[in-house]
């Protein structure tokens, strides 16, 4: 056991995490013959976006001062969106490189991974990578690091992803420092799983740290938040490929195969026992998932909803931060009600179920859970705005706040002030860090981030903002739910709640921008945007019309007229009949309203 690490990487999104963990295993000769970059992101959308998505464990092994030790790296991503992976990924490790890019400092995501690093007790060994770069400023960004840690300057390693310089200084670093799991060998077995992927062949296979005792293959184990039971048919450790072993040991990063076909089975943050010895009880400490963004998500031919159940259920099983619940439209038919993160989590979402599973979807304006309390005293979370009570029943709506933390530099402070107080946000800190740098605190309404925030704070501040937020509270606010009516016809699936004071521009830039999108048809369509009975905004889509008097040559008016009125009736006809369909690109154009 003492010759076990357990470490992860943290840093803000392409500060060169990946990279870096690519030279550690070149180093460590844990992959033999480097064909590629980015060995740990092995989702093609990892690597066509050049971010980790999911959270990758493997194993090295290491030689120092003539002892072998076995170094167990977990990967971590950015992005916001993907804290929760970040969260797991600590909850399974003693130690953290704390890697910040010595051209940019100190950002607002190596702030909040950092804080949650130092909640779990871990040592963190502060890096700055990409010390090779002409804009690298190292004693400036070391200054940043010394503030946030309170460490000396000769703690600080300096490293290059790129080039490899650094690297065995970062391996000896994590051999002194990191300190051994804690455990006892000889108690009964207790194992964290902090992730699970599925294989087509083998069922379910769960990741965990051995907190206590030892796993061995063929015993029969219990997960105990499920109260299930199954035999290890294999178990082993994670190097570049899965290695069997006939047991894993306290302190050791592993996997367990053992034939498991329902997703609902394996929860990650659950504790495995043995069934002969169990524990007395579970590991503490673990954080449950809370979705952020909910949204409808339909397929677009109907017979698929049963594929797209298994779909989603495959795909929870390597995501655990996706949450979804059956659901009905008017307009879509059945779908589900899926939880995520944020729009960048969704947008992933809804890639991998066309790449992965081959599932085309619809997805519906994203919106976030709200509390409703009725004038009855009842009190309901709301997360469609279809199931929004009669306005007459409301007492009040409490919607979630967050504190967001904004970094930047001093050239942006204004327009980075002015959008976030478009967006109902309330300043309350200013902090001057190091240089012409500074973080700006806001409070603010979750839904008014959730749908192009972090676009416009890139293109205001030139892509040099950092954000980063944390939910903190509920707070009343006048909501009201906006109805989009295509002929008199309400289409559900566009309905959103929104603030009172914004809720005509919304309306009006929808009615807009759906004018452009709807195609025209043979009969007039009214596009309409409605606060409950009254209408407050509207575009007309003008009827495609034939020259029924091109053949008309000559002779009285009266034949004209007669055709034109002949025409209008048919007109009319249509329009009862007539059916409006709404384009897929029409349910993302709510995310774009603000392009203009």
């Amino acid at each position: 056991m003492k010759h076990i690490r357990n470490f992860c990487i943290i840093a803000h999104i392409d500060h060169g995490k990946s990279t870096l963990a690519d030279r550690l295993l070149d180093y460590t000769n844990t992959v033999a013959n480097r064909s590629e970059d980015q060995v740990l992101d092995n989702m093609d959308l990892e690597r066509e976006r050049g971010i980790t998505i999911k959270s990758h464990a493997i194993q090295m092994r290491y030689e120092y001062q003539g002892e072998e030790y076995i170094l167990n790296l977990i990967d971590t991503p950015g992005h916001v969106d993907f804290s929760y992976e970040v969260s797991r990924s600590i909850a399974a490790c003693e130690g953290a490189l704390l890697v910040v890019d010595a051209s940019q400092g100190v950002q607002a995501q190596t702030i909040s991974n950092l804080y949650m690093a130092i909640e779990h007790d871990l040592t963190i060994i502060p890096v700055l990578n990409k010390i090779d770069l002409d804009s690298a400023n190292v004693d400036l960004a070391g200054d940043e690091v010394i503030d946030l840690l309170g460490c000396d300057r000769e703690d600080i390693l300096l490293a290059s992803g790129r080039s490899g310089v650094g690297v065995k200084e970062i391996l000896d670093t994590i051999v002194e420092k990191v300190p051994a799991p804690v455990g006892d060998p000889e108690a009964p077995l207790q194992a964290l799983i902090f992730d699970s992927v599925f294989n087509a062949y083998r069922g379910i296979i769960a990741y965990y740290k051995v907190v206590n005792g030892s796993v061995h293959s063929g015993e029969r184990v219990k997960f105990m938040q499920t109260d299930t039971e199954y035999d290890a048919d294999e178990v082993g450790t994670l190097e570049l490929d899965m290695v069997p072993k006939e047991e894993v040991k306290c302190g050791d990063v592993g996997y367990i195969i053992s034939g498991i076909k329902d997703s609902g089975e394996v929860k990650v943050g659950d504790t495995i026992t043995s069934v002969e010895s169990p524990a007395q009880a579970p590991i503490k400490g673990f954080e449950e998932v809370k979705p952020m963004v909910f949204a409808g998500v339909y397929p677009v031919a109907p017979e698929d909803y049963e594929n797209l159940r298994t779909s989603l259920d495959k795909l929870r099983l390597n995501d655990a931060s996706l949450t979804f619940s059956p659901e009905s439209s008017a307009a879509l038919g059945f779908g589900f009600r899926c939880g995520f993160l944020g729009l960048l989590h969704m947008e992933i979402v809804q890639e991998r179920l066309d790449r992965e599973y081959n599932m085309s979807v619809i997805t519906t304006v994203p919106n976030v859970s709200y509390m409703v309390y009725t004038r009855k005293g009842d009190v309901m979370e709301v997360h469609n705005p279809s199931g929004l009570p009669d306005p007459a029943e409301i007492d009040h709506i409490e919607e979630p706040y967050i504190r967001a933390s904004i970094i930047t530099t001093m050239d942006y402070i204004g327009p980075i002030i002015e959008l976030c107080l478009a967006k109902r946000g309330i300043l309350i800190k200013q902090n001057y860090l190091y240089g012409n740098r500074m973080e700006l605190l806001f409070d603010m309404p979750l839904g008014e981030i959730v749908i192009d925030f972090y676009d416009r704070l890139k293109s205001v501040s030139s892509g040099y903002a950092s954000f980063d937020y944390h939910v903190t509270d509920l707070r009343t606010s006048d909501l009201v739910r906006v109805d989009i009516l295509l002929n008199g016809e309400p289409v559900d699936a566009l309905s959103m709640l929104t603030f009172r004071g914004n809720a005509q521009t919304m309306g009006r830039k929808f009615c807009e921008k759906l004018k452009t999108l709807i195609p025209r048809q043979q009969f007039d369509i009214a596009v309409q945007a409605a606060i409950g009975a009254k209408v407050v905004a509207r575009e007309t889509i003008k009827a495609l019309r034939k020259d029924v008097t091109a053949k008309c040559y000559g002779g009285d008016v009266s034949r004209k007229r007669k055709l034109l009125e002949k025409q209008k009736e048919g007109k009319k006809r249509m329009k009862r009949i007539g059916k409006v369909e709404v384009p897929q690109k029409a349910f993302l154009t709510v995310l774009k309203l603000d392009e203009d």
